[in-house]
């Protein structure tokens, strides 16, 4: 049985990755970046029609499993490959699997597209192609999800849990902080939110989370 995960850490591959990496399981990496073509050959397209990183395929006893779109990647790898114990990233409730995937879903359509406007335009984008101006609309528009993740995690507190789902860090932790991370090189506006920044720390100095943004 293996488990195989296409991409390179510093994509949205990184989600997948950081799961499986959180979780120990062996995968075999497949290194492919986002340019030069490589998502566009006839062998990748008959995994991901889409042409896009990343991608797993887990070859199973009863057939192999294809998934795409990065959040449904890393949800999979924890479903499928984690234990639900309370131990790990797995969720181990109904509501840590409600958590999970709700937090996963709200940041690709509430923090994902704003959240990278501000990652390419404030840092990784050459300095002469950055547009400061989309920036400064995309933070402003930030603050209202922002705000929403701040709530959360004051409650989550309140109840003495540290993270989105739980006391431990969770899938659902790795989904949402694979994206809030893009939001960093707006420290400013990530002060203002003292709950989200300090989750969000934790969360991206895991080692996993390192190992995941090294591979290439």
């Amino acid at each position: 049985m293996t488990l195989k995960i296409y991409g390179i850490g510093a994509s949205r591959a990184a989600r997948p990755l950081w799961a499986a990496l959180e979780l120990g399981v062996p995968f075999e990496h497949i290194a492919m970046p986002y340019q030069g073509g490589a998502t566009r050959t006839p062998e990748f397209l008959a995994i991901n029609p889409n042409g896009h990183i990343p991608a797993v395929v887990d070859e199973r006893p009863e057939g192999a499993v294809t998934v795409w779109e990065s959040m449904a990647c890393a949800l999979y790898i924890a479903r499928v490959h984690g234990k639900a114990d309370g131990q790990t990233i797995t969720p181990a409730t109904p509501r840590e699997e409600a958590e999970a995937l709700r937090w996963s879903f709200w940041a690709v359509s509430e923090l994902e597209s704003d959240a990278l406007t501000v990652l390419m335009h404030r840092m990784a984008m050459p300095a002469d192609q950055r547009k400061p101006e989309l920036a400064d609309r995309a933070e402003s528009r930030l603050k209202v999800p922002l705000a929403v993740l701040e709530k959360h995690l004051q409650a989550q507190n309140a109840q003495g849990q540290a993270y989105l789902a739980a006391n431990r860090f969770t899938v659902a932790d790795v989904c949402v902080a694979s994206v809030a991370s893009w939001v960093r090189p707006a420290g400013a506006l990530l002060a203002q939110y003292p709950a989200v920044s300090a989750w969000l720390h934790a969360c991206v100095e895991r080692p996993a989370h390192k190992q995941a943004r090294a591979l290439k």
